[in-house]
C-alpha cells in the first residue's frame, strides 16, 4: 500500500504522534543504554571519566536525533533513501583520501568534534535503500535475475570499499545484513543455495592465498582465525584477548563477582574491557544471570521491532524495520559470539553498552527510523 493512496488524516500529528511511539522499544533501549553506563564506570575504576560521561552524553544526543527522526514522515524518509545511500559511498571513498588511522585501520573521519565512522552509517543507509528498493520492485519481478543482480551491486559497493579500510567485521555485518533483507522481502531460495557454495569457494581461496602474492586478508586477519581455531596455540599472542575473555566469563559463574569486583577488568588483563570485550566484564560481575538478563533486553527491542514490522501495512516501513532488527540482532549475536570464542574476533561493538561514538548514534538514528515506520503506519 503507498502512501500516496491513503488520507493524511489516517497519520497522527503534533502531540498525538508522542503517544503513539512505540514505548516498549524506548523503555528497552534505555534500559540496555543504563547497563552500558553501569559498566564503564565499573571498568574505570569507578569512575565517571574517560568512558561512562561521554557516553551519557552521547546517548542524551542520541534520543534527541531518534525523536526527531521518529516524527519525519517515514515517506520523506523513503524518498531519502537513495541520496542517503549515495552520500554514505561518498564518505567511504573519502576514508580513503582522508581518513584519520586508530589501531592499524583507516576508518575514520576527523570532524573536530568527533570522529565519524561512516561504515557505521552505511550500516543503516544501506537498509534503507534496499528496502525503498523492493517497495519500488514489482513483488513479481523480487526473484528475476536481472533484479536480482540491482542489489548485489548495491551490496558489494560499500563491502569492497570497508574491506579495503580494512574492516573485515562491519563488511561482514553489511554483507550479513543486506543478504538478509532480500531474503525478506521474497528472493528465491535458489539464489541463496548458489551464494553459500560460493562462500564456500571464497573461505577455500582466504585459506589457499595465505602467505601468496595475492593475499586476500591482512596478516592480522588470518591470526585471528588461527585464534579462533586453537586459542591456545599463541596465548600470549594473538590468542591473549580471547583467552583472557574466556577466563573473565568463566569466574563469573552464576551469580557473579560483585559490582566493580571483576578481577580480570580491574587488573587490566582484559583487554579493551570498554570496548569489544565489555560483555565479558558484565559476565564477571554478574555472571550468568546479569549475561542472560542483557540477552533478554535484546531479544525484547528485537521482539518489538518484528511485532512492528508485522502490523504495518506499508511494504517499505515493514522491510526497514524487520532491516533493522536484523541488523541489531547481528551486532549483539556476532559481540557475544565473539568474545564467548564461538565466533572470530572482528571488532564488533556490543549495541549501547560498548563505548563508542558513532556506533550509538547512527543505532539510535536507526531506531528513530523504526519509530517514524511506527509512528506513520496506514491505519
Amino acid at each position: 500500500m503507498s502512501y500516496l493512496e491513503y488520507s493524511v488524516k489516517s497519520v497522527p500529528s503534533g502531540f498525538a504522534k508522542i503517544l503513539h511511539l512505540n514505548w516498549a522499544i524506548i523503555l528497552l533501549l534505555m534500559a540496555i543504554a543504563s547497563v552500558g553506563f553501569l559498566m564503564l564506570y565499573s571498568v574505570a575504576g569507578g569512575s565517571m571519566s574517560p568512558w561512562a560521561e561521554p557516553q551519557m552524553k552521547r546517548f542524551a544526543l542520541g534520543m534527541v536525533l531518534m525523536f526527531s527522526v521518529a516524527f519525519v514522515p517515514i515517506w520523506f524518509l523513503r524518498n531519502m533513501a537513495a541520496l542517503a545511500y549515495g552520500v554514505s559511498v561518498l564518505l567511504l571513498v573519502a576514508v580513503e583520501f582522508f581518513g584519520s588511522t586508530g589501531m592499524g585501520a583507516q576508518r575514520w573521519i576527523d570532524l573536530g568534534f568527533m570522529r565519524l565512522q561512516p561504515s557505521e552509517l552505511m550500516k543503516i543507509t544501506l537498509i534503507m535503500f534496499l528496502a525503498a528498493y523492493y517497495d519500488w520492485l514489482d513483488i513479481k519481478k523480487v526473484s528475476h535475475p536481472f533484479w536480482v543482480l540491482v542489489p548485489l551491486i548495491i551490496i558489494a559497493v560499500p563491502v569492497f570499499l570497508t574491506l579495503k579500510q580494512p574492516d573485515l567485521g562491519t563488511a561482514l555485518l553489511l554483507l550479513f545484513a543486506g543478504g538478509g533483507l532480500m531474503f525478506l522481502a521474497g528472493v528465491s531460495w535458489f539464489y541463496f543455495a548458489g551464494v553459500i557454495g560460493a562462500g564456500a569457494a571464497l573461505v577455500t581461496a582466504v585459506i589457499k592465498s595465505r602467505g601468496t602474492e595475492w593475499q586476500l586478508l591482512k596478516d592480522y586477519q588470518y591470526r585471528r582465525i588461527d585464534t579462533f581455531l586453537d586459542p591456545a596455540s599463541d596465548p600470549l599472542g594473538s590468542g591473549y584477548h580471547i583467552t583472557q575473555s574466556k577466563i573473565a566469563l568463566g569466574s563469573g559463574g552464576w551469580t557473579g563477582r560483585g559490582y566493580m569486583q571483576g578481577t580480570q577488568s580491574r587488573l587490566n588483563f582484559l583487554p579493551e574491557k570498554h570496548t569489544d570485550f565489555i560483555f565479558t566484564t558484565l559476565a564477571e560481575e554478574f555472571g550468568f544471570i546479569g549475561g542472560i538478563s542483557l540477552l533478554a533486553l535484546y531479544v525484547l527491542v528485537l521482539f518489538f521491532c518484528i511485532v512492528s514490522a508485522i502490523s504495518n501495512k506499508d511494504r517499505f516501513s515493514s522491510l526497514l524495520i524487520l532491516g533493522i532488527g536484523l541488523t541489531f540482532f547481528l551486532f549483539f549475536a556476532v559481540n557475544m559470539s565473539m568474545v564467548m570464542g564461538l565466533a572470530p574476533v572482528v571488532g564488533v561493538p556490543l549495541p549501547l553498552v560498548s563505548y563508542g561514538g558513532s556506533a550509538m548514534l547512527v543505532l539510535l538514528l536507526a531506531f528513530g527510523l523504526v519509530q517514524s515506520a511506527h509512528v506513520h503506519r496506514p491505519k
